[in-house]
């Protein structure tokens, strides 16, 4: 007798995915059958057998694909579901793990890849557990600005941060400065069961060395001079939740063995103290550098390292993504808006077509820098090709033998600009001077533009004249 083939469900509002996706598995030799809302795949559910996969999208009209996967985990838990959507945010992504999806299936997808997909997870229909209850889900919360983007990497790094949220084990992030590690770390807490315990970041590059024990484990009073009170360490303020080791690459060899043993026990002493203190603590470190090579190096432990690197997190730098500049760039420049209470502004095309071709040395961070200093800076509601290049000339270091050698450089520009015959060159030379100088001090000040003048030794006036006509006051 011929075994029946497995049966798939194609749950999507969408006819056009419904018709080749339901093409391509019955070519495959699945039995398909496709609806078009939640609804009516639940209500199938009341006349026919269960099937032994089910995909459905997100967003449709009605209950959403993630209420009818909440709806389908309550009655059949075992059931194995494919969770589809054309928005690979993190939010997406964490709730389809967080309520029991199978797998996460990226819009648009290749025919190809969704079919090998049923295929790796219908053999683990049967014997699919039931998973363990959804946790309550995070308090609701916007995406962080600097986490978004639509490029396969991105989408790629969003349904690793919403498997990897629900899994207890120790992350490892790596990536240029100013990708968004923190950023990354702060998701995987916010999706996971820990979202309602304490986040405790700490940049071990920035702290002293002598001082970074007594900042990861605490102190006790007395135990070394101005030590006057007891003094709770990161760990413990972390316990129950989620802390996160920014450079650990950075970190001092004798500590290496301190945070290895606290990793592996779960317990440690503070600083000059007898009680042995135990926490709960999930892991997540970051580093810009390469761990193997400090590893061969001997400056960094290789079993820490084995330790940390459970699973790692690689964030790609801002020019492997270029697709996503304009949408982070936007998003950037309204956000630094509202928060300087200036008028919202928006680029010209041209301007965005310059952002998209800079290297972006500094990455995001370098991007969200440069859009504040559109925001305070900016004469007109429309930022222009020529306001990105003054911005960008001023963000940019000039190379030169000397990092405080700006004077060659100066030297450098005025040659140049004789050399091709342009006159005015003092005035022009003047202005842009005092521009680099107050955009400096502005974004320093995040815009507060009285600070700004005293950092300066100018006076307001001075400043805002300066300035020029048509910039918001702040």
């Amino acid at each position: 007798m011929t075994p029946q083939p497995p049966r798939i469900w194609v749950v999507d509002d969408d006819r056009a995915v419904r018709f080749v996706l339901a093409t391509a598995l019955r070519e495959a030799g699945y039995e398909v059958d496709g609806f078009d809302s939640a609804q009516a795949a639940l209500d199938a559910l009341q006349m026919r057998p269960l099937p032994d996969l089910l995909f459905t999208d997100v967003r449709m009209p009605g209950d959403d694909g993630l209420v009818l996967l909440d709806k389908l985990k309550a009655a059949h838990p075992r059931l194995p579901v494919i969770v589809m959507s054309a928005y690979t945010d993190i939010a997406s992504t964490a709730g389809a793990f967080r309520g029991g999806a199978q797998e996460f299936l990226s819009k648009p997808f290749d025919l190809d890849e969704a079919v090998a997909l049923a295929e790796r997870v219908l053999p683990q229909a049967a014997s699919h557990d039931a998973p363990v209850a959804p946790t309550p889900a995070a308090a609701d919360a916007m995406l962080p600005e600097a986490l978004i983007g639509d490029t396969p990497a991105m989408r790629a790094l969003f349904r690793s941060i919403g498997r990897l949220a629900q899994a207890p084990v120790s992350v490892l992030i790596t990536g240029e400065t100013g990708t968004g590690k923190e950023l990354v770390a702060r998701a995987l807490h916010r999706e996971s069961p820990r979202a309602r315990k304490p986040f405790v970041a700490l940049n071990t590059a920035a702290i002293p060395a002598e001082l970074l024990e007594s900042e990861l484990f605490g102190h006790e009073a007395g135990a070394f001079t101005g030590a006057h009170k007891r003094h709770v360490g990161r760990f413990e303020q972390a316990d129950g939740g989620t802390l996160f080791l920014d450079e650990i690459g950075d970190m001092p060899l004798s500590l290496q063995t301190r945070l290895l043993r606290v990793l592996a026990e779960g317990e440690f002493f503070r600083v000059g103290g007898r009680e042995l203190i135990r926490v709960d603590v999930r892991l997540i470190a970051a580093t810009h550098q390469p761990l193997e090579a400090l590893v061969a190096d001997g400056r960094f432990r290789a079993d820490l390292l084995h330790r940390l690197d459970v699973v790692r997190l690689q964030l790609p730098p801002l020019r492997e993504r270029r697709e996503d500049v304009p949408k982070l760039a936007e998003r950037f420049l309204l956000s630094a808006a509202r928060k300087l209470g200036a008028p919202a502004k928006r680029f010209a095309r041209p301007a965005l077509e310059r952002l998209q071709a800079h290297d972006w040395p500094g990455n995001v961070r370098e991007l969200e820098n440069l859009c504040w200093r559109l925001a305070a800076l900016a004469p007109g509601e429309t930022i222009t090709r020529a306001d990105l290049d003054d911005a960008i000339a001023v963000s940019t270091p000039v190379p030169a033998t000397d990092a405080d050698d700006w004077e060659s450089a100066l030297a450098h520009w005025a040659s140049a600009q004789l050399a091709q015959g342009n006159e005015g060159i003092h005035a022009q030379a003047r202005e842009r001077f005092d521009r680099a100088l107050l955009e400096a001090a502005l974004a320093h000040t995040g815009g507060r533009r009285s600070e700004a003048a005293t950092r300066l030794g100018l006076g307001r006036n001075t400043l805002t004249r300066k300035l020029g006509p048509g910039r918001k006051r702040r």
